[in-house]
């Protein structure tokens, strides 16, 4: 009885505090600007599914494809297996389904050791390539500190919770000698000489470890990369059906020409007008811009491809949806402590330079690389309407089409009156 409160206790407590953990992250979310992303459901639905489910866009790297598929499945399937633990650890029982399935629960729990073992080793692969071969994808000014040991941690955590499991059943396989697992048996003889209360204490500390670190592994995610485990599907959901290099008008700027140009003309149904033109933090961003700098995986596939960063310029994609996020997440906490309305009169312009955005070229490789359909250049468009129609700070390279565009109604120096004086040559 005292185990079962034990586990009522500790499971109410992790639950409640995931709980607060995802109001935070939806509250911070909803500081952005409205967007409608619902229409067109089955085609969304296609796309998470073909996206997000099915990881159709991972196969472009096939190593990582590989061993990122045997943690996700194995993720998905082992956890079947924490039903059976929440159960026992409710009722107090042991094994709970193993007297309903007979022979099919050892087959269960077999496939589920050799699934255990697969993502040890898949882990193992992840850690070797990050920490040893230190692939250039990787790395960068936005990979110091904590993003490094975060991609560690959850590599660590995942390994040491299926080592856990894996010598639970070893034990429980030595002592109980009911069915042979294909994992656990092997590792079986190391208990050999154990008499039975040693036996059932060590299974009973594993059972626990296993159990608190799903609850910590859980707990964990919020303040991690990881969260894209569960992000993911909505992210790819509500992704952008239109092309990619489609570019939406500015209705507040559509609507205020439209009014200067016409005197008599009547402005739209409760119109308001702009307080400011494009992005200047990250509420004046859209809930989707932020759910995408909350999804980002920190794998550096967009930056990778990214032809301004290959070149040696300073914009890395994967850096504009970090700092998005952390400035997000800065706002929201001082929103905690000072209420809703608080301001700090910073701006997201402060951690990402003009020099990174006007790098970009626009070309949507960043969008296309990314796993989860994160779309950093519609970010980075926002801060630059910012700056070219709020600070007038936009390249003087722009700023002589602009004055080209305003007196010739067309981005070259010379009058609409001899733009077709070419055809007397």
């Amino acid at each position: 009885m005292i185990s079962q409160i034990a586990f009522i206790l500790i499971t109410a407590a992790a639950t409640w505090i995931c709980i607060k953990s995802v109001q935070r992250i939806r509250r911070n979310i909803k500081l952005g600007r409205p967007e409608n992303r619902s229409d067109r459901p089955a085609e969304r639905l296609k796309v998470m599914t073909r996206v997000a489910l099915g990881q159709s866009k991972m196969g472009k790297r096939p190593i990582a494809a590989f061993f990122h598929i045997l943690i996700y499945v194995g993720f998905i399937l082992i956890n079947i297996e924490v039903l059976e633990i929440i159960i026992d650890g409710f009722a107090g029982t042991h094994r709970v389904f193993e007297p309903f399935l007979g022979p099919v629960y050892g087959i269960a729990i077999g496939f589920f050791e050799i699934l255990g073992l697969l993502v040890i080793i898949a882990c193992l692969v992840f850690l070797f390539r990050r920490n040893v071969l230190k692939i250039r994808r990787f790395s960068g000014v936005e990979m110091k500190g904590w993003p490094v040991l975060d991609a560690n941690y959850i590599l660590i955590i995942e390994t040491l919770l299926m080592f856990a499991l894996l010598l639970m059943n070893a034990a429980d396989a030595e002592f109980q000698n009911e069915y042979s697992m294909p994992v656990s048996s092997w590792l079986a003889p190391m208990f050999a000489g154990m008499d039975a209360t040693s036996a059932h204490m060590f299974i009973e500390v594993c059972w626990w470890f296993h159990w608190i670190g799903i609850l910590f592994f859980i707990n964990y995610i919020p303040y991690s990369k990881h969260l894209h485990i569960f992000l993911a599907f909505p992210n790819t959901y509500y992704s952008k059906l239109e092309p990619k290099g489609q570019f939406k008008n500015m209705e507040s700027v559509t609507t205020e020409v439209k009014l200067m140009l016409d005197p008599n003309a009547a402005p739209p149904e409760n119109y308001q007008a702009p307080e400011g033109f494009g992005a200047k933090d990250v509420a004046d961003l859209t809930w989707k811009n932020l759910m995408d700098a909350y999804s980002c995986t920190e794998c550096g596939r967009c930056t990778s491809v990214c032809p301004a960063n290959i070149t040696g310029k300073l914009l890395s994609p994967r850096k504009i949806m970090m700092d998005t996020r952390d400035r997000l997440v800065e706002l929201g906490d001082l929103k905690d402590k000072n209420g809703k309305g608080f301001h700090d009169g910073k701006t997201l312009h402060e951690r990402i330079s003009a020099e990174e955005l006007w790098a970009c070229t626009t070309c949507n490789a960043c969008v296309e690389a990314c796993p989860v359909n994160i779309n950093p250049l519609d970010i980075i468009m926002q801060m630059r309407q910012y700056l070219v129609m709020e600070q007038s700070a936009a390249p003087s390279e722009l700023n002589g089409m602009f004055s080209n565009l305003e007196n010739n109604a067309a981005p070259w120096q010379f009058s609409p009156a001899d733009r077709a004086n070419w055809v007397q040559e």
